[in-house]
């Protein structure tokens, strides 16, 4: 297996529709090396914890409402191409991510970190849903098979904030800027949300050089 990590945050789109494309490619190729790992980073690392209105951060961030509201429909059309659901009327606030940035560590654990992963998007983009609300965090725990009682008592305290905080700066000081950011075998840089056919490419390449190798380790020895 070839390690892919994912640097990501769940309140950024093109990490959904990068995702999207992702999972096509893998569906098409089933016999795929890679074992997924994601890793945190905040778009809005200095978010408040209640989050803010989407539509007036985004003003302030674009110029203007009208140029957030045009930005926005620019990215549901690339999610719409891509198949990733996007709901922008539904989306109301832009949550602190710390949390859910947590809880997807948590995840991990327990072996169902791309499961939560994909729920947290589809609870944020298509219902949104504030996945900054450690009420709504436990639940969707729950869905993917993680004990939402003990979720629930884990967000209530300070467990692993300082360390998910670290990964974020480390990743940002070893020259992650963006998401979504993909590692291939902890060597090759992938960034932004790549077309299906290119992750297709990657993996037939993957799975070539896998087979010269073990063609190679199996040839005869003079």
């Amino acid at each position: 297996m070839i390690r892919l990590d994912i640097f990501s945050d769940p309140v950024c789109p093109w990490c959904l529709i990068g995702k999207t494309n992702l999972d096509r490619a893998l569906e098409s190729r089933p016999g795929h090396p890679f074992r997924i790992e994601w890793h945190p980073f905040q778009l809005n690392p200095d978010m408040p914890k209640e989050g803010v209105d989407q539509v007036e951060y985004l003003a302030g961030k674009f110029g203007g409402k009208q140029r957030a509201i045009q930005a926005m429909l620019q990215v549901a059309e690339h999610a719409k191409k891509a198949g990733a659901e996007i709901d922008m009327e539904k989306v109301k606030r832009l949550p602190n991510t710390l949390d859910a940035h947590r809880l997807i560590h948590w995840a991990g654990i327990e072996g169902r970190q791309t499961p939560m992963v994909a729920r947290l998007f589809r609870a944020h983009w298509r219902d949104g849903e504030d996945i900054g609300d450690h009420a709504t965090l436990a639940r969707l725990a729950g869905e993917v098979g993680l004990d939402a009682a003990a979720v629930a008592r884990l967000l209530a305290s300070d467990a692993d904030a300082e360390d998910i905080a670290a990964r974020d700066y480390d990743a940002r000081k070893k020259g992650v800027s963006a998401v979504p950011t993909f590692l291939i075998a902890q060597q090759y840089v992938v960034q932004g949300a790549q077309p299906v056919e290119v992750w297709q490419q990657v993996i037939d390449e993957l799975v070539e050089k896998l087979a010269t190798e073990a063609r190679t380790d199996d040839a005869p020895r003079a």
